[in-house]
């Protein structure tokens, strides 16, 4: 029989995130490999961290994790919000203080498209009156 899992996809700028629970001692893989070594930064494991933290299931559950796409932050936030997805799956009864956190909420704000005449999205080039 094969181990129950609890699956939830999490988005943040380009990155996008693949989460799955598995009962487990509470250990992190992201893209095989370690939590650690994929984020050095602690600001960013903080991010990863918050909704395991908020709901008591830290040592619970292995997360199991594939990413890609966007940067560091990008991905945090993408994997925090998987994440959170899954614990719903798993307990449908954490669902309010999980929105009352707000850690089920997606990020909308992504990179404004480049327009033309200009350098970058807003930047535009030197202005000489002669």
């Amino acid at each position: 029989m094969d181990k129950v899992q609890y699956r939830g996809t999490g988005r943040r700028k380009k990155a996008i995130a693949r989460v799955r629970l598995v009962p487990g001692d509470g250990k992190i893989t992201i893209n095989n490999r370690a939590f650690e070594d994929y984020f050095p930064n602690k600001t960013s494991r903080l991010i990863v961290l918050q909704p395991m933290e908020l709901t008591g299931m830290t040592g619970r559950f292995d997360v199991i994790c594939l990413v890609q796409g966007g940067g560091v932050t990008g991905q945090a936030g993408a994997i925090k919000l998987g994440i959170a997805r899954a614990i719903i799956n798993a307990n449908p009864d954490i669902r309010p203080q999980l929105r009352r956190a707000g850690y089920l909420t997606r990020d909308p704000r992504m990179k404004e498209r480049k327009k033309y005449g200009l350098h970058k999205a807003r930047k535009a080039p030197q202005y000489s009156k002669r």
